[in-house]
């Protein structure tokens, strides 16, 4: 946790308690680590939510008056009690549960002076301004570090904080394209509807926040060994490019770049979608025994001894001529009894589901993947379940993601001493 904050005008810091939760609830992974939240939109949400359902008091500093961008990215907005439209944006909520919202005027240097006894008294700092853009506010890096020496402070940007693009803003779309994932994903170009696509979520925000999460922690772990945090440069380009996998080794190794195959494996066939008499499956197979497991139940048992079929490696080189003598068999059935008869003989298949489908699914109902939280806008609000399992420090839902500004006192009072005159004099100024 936090130690040995530096003193201030305003007020004497306090530290986190390392021994109880805001909630009073069980300890989660990381009680006793305050993390200060300065970024908005998804990928630095994204990392401290995680850390904030592990059990960090994260602290969100938003602007006064609007807050989060993510706050206007409406519609869908979600619905109150009585049915009625709020204000209140579903992608807002997707990435800000179990934090508190302090607003506060960064430009002023009233604010900046809060954010910095802030600062002093937390482990983390997660931020996502352009580069150079905090140090103007005397909140940059090096000018934090020397007043807490401890703090992890984690910068995310769209390049990282060197190289030519340095100073260029970077988004999501932009980076699937320039970081080759758009290149491998879509139909071939001479296929129908063919070209580069770009994945259905904001995926390269999503990883970042993960690697950002991990990374922040690794920091943690080693300050407990050097006493000193240590700076987080976290860019969405890097994680991109580190999470093409397989297809940027299958380039390394080649010198040749992967092409769009739609739904289909670079270097396993079949395993891909397939029609079937009333939609779609998927038909994913991983060795040849399960090839010919399927084959024997699609009663094309001939197929699995083919010299051109019977091996994987034979597949990928004959997959023109195998994937529409299997497309023409799976019409045969339904998605329904397909996936009886094979997962009856062990051989991988799934359907393709919508999410009203996907949040209906035995499974993900056994595992606890939706769960309802209450919220002062909309009664109850619905919410995707953090995937972490941990047996003895489980995640603790203790805060659904807050009104704007609704712990500004609260934590200001808590953390840096400040009284109701202090608090009214700076509401006054508009500081807060």
């Amino acid at each position: 946790m936090a130690q040995n904050p530096a003193q201030s005008p305003i007020g004497q810091p306090q530290l986190a308690d390392p021994l109880t939760s805001l909630s009073g609830a069980p300890q989660g992974a990381l009680s006793g680590i305050r993390v200060l939240d300065l970024s908005r939109v998804l990928a630095g949400p994204w990392a401290t939510q995680i850390l904030g359902d592990l059990g960090a008091d994260v602290i969100k500093i938003e602007r006064p008056g609007s807050g989060d961008d993510t706050r206007g990215w409406g519609p869908p907005w979600m619905k109150d009690e009585q049915g009625q439209e709020s204000r209140v944006a579903a992608y807002y909520l997707c990435a800000n549960r179990n934090k508190r919202s302090v607003t506060v005027d960064m430009a002023s240097p009233q604010g900046q002076d809060l954010i910095r006894q802030l600062a002093c008294a937390s482990d983390v700092l997660v931020e996502n301004f352009k580069v150079g853009g905090l140090a103007r506010y005397g909140l940059d890096y090096a000018s934090l570090r020397a007043l807490n020496p401890r703090l992890v402070y984690c910068s995310i940007t769209g390049f990282g904080q060197t190289g030519p693009y340095a100073e260029r803003a970077g988004y999501d779309f932009l980076v699937q394209g320039l970081g080759g994932l758009m290149s491998v994903t879509g139909r071939p170009d001479d296929e129908p509807g063919g070209g580069p696509m770009k994945v259905g979520v904001a995926l390269t925000d999503i990883l970042t926040g993960l690697y950002a999460a991990n990374a922040i922690q690794a920091a943690l772990a080693a300050r407990q060994h050097t006493g000193l945090g240590q700076h987080v440069d976290m860019a969405l380009l890097d994680v991109q490019l580190a999470c093409l996998a397989n297809q940027a080794m299958n380039y390394l190794a080649t010198g040749r770049s992967p092409q769009r195959l739609g739904n289909a494996h670079p270097s396993i066939v079949p395993y891909q979608d397939f029609p079937t008499a009333d939609g779609y499956m998927i038909l994913a197979v991983g060795n040849d025994g399960q090839f010919a497991r399927f084959c024997q139940e699609a009663g094309r048992a001939d197929l699995a001894v083919d010299a051109r079929f019977s091996t994987n490696r034979a597949r990928v080189e004959h997959r023109q001529e195998l994937i529409p003598i299997l497309r023409h068999l799976t019409t045969a059935r339904t998605t329904a009894q397909w996936i009886q008869a094979l997962e009856s003989c062990a051989v991988p298949c799934g359907p393709i589901n919508t999410l009203d489908q996907v949040f209906a699914d035995e499974q993900v109902l056994a595992r606890g993947l939706r769960i309802e939280m209450p919220h002062p806008q909309v009664g109850q609000a619905s919410l995707v379940a953090s995937p972490i399992r941990l047996s003895e420090t489980p995640v603790d839902y203790r805060l659904p993601p807050p009104v704007l500004g609704a712990h500004t006192d609260d934590v200001l009072a808590e953390i840096l001493g400040l009284d109701a005159s202090a608090l009214a004099a700076l509401r006054t100024a508009g500081t807060i």
